[in-house]
């Protein structure tokens, strides 16, 4: 059954099973495993804090994402596909997953930073 997203522990679950299917993903999976060579462990857990911090406000995260998507840039261009796969699968894990007025705003704000990213990123 779906619940409403409560705590860090939800965030942990929602970006953890994002995060799987980014890896397996024929579009964006690469940005991940063969450009970036992410660091897991490390990635993760900013994550955690950073989705922490946009839906509960608790000032955990630091880190500029404009600038290591910049860098990735780099390494290899994105485009709008790019990060419109990244929201799609981000929208469907957050549905998948859980349900109610913190979902929602996850979803708006994930698309929200999607476009700022993108447009600062490619320009």
């Amino acid at each position: 059954m779906k619940s409403t997203i409560r705590n860090r522990n939800d965030i942990i679950k929602l970006v953890n099973t994002f995060y799987d299917k980014v890896k397996k993903d024929a579009k964006i999976g690469y940005f991940f495993t063969e450009v970036a060579h992410v660091n897991w462990e490390d990635h993760l857990s900013k994550m955690y804090d950073f989705w922490d911090n946009i839906l509960f406000c608790n000032g955990n995260y630091t880190g500029n994402p404009i600038v290591k998507h910049k860098e990735l840039h780099q390494k290899s261009k994105m485009n709008e596909s790019h990060f419109l796969q990244w929201n799609l699968l981000f929208d469907q894990t957050v549905d998948e997953l859980f349900v109610g007025e913190k979902a929602s705003e996850v979803k708006k704000r994930a698309a929200n930073i999607a476009m700022a990213m993108m447009y600062k990123t490619i320009e």
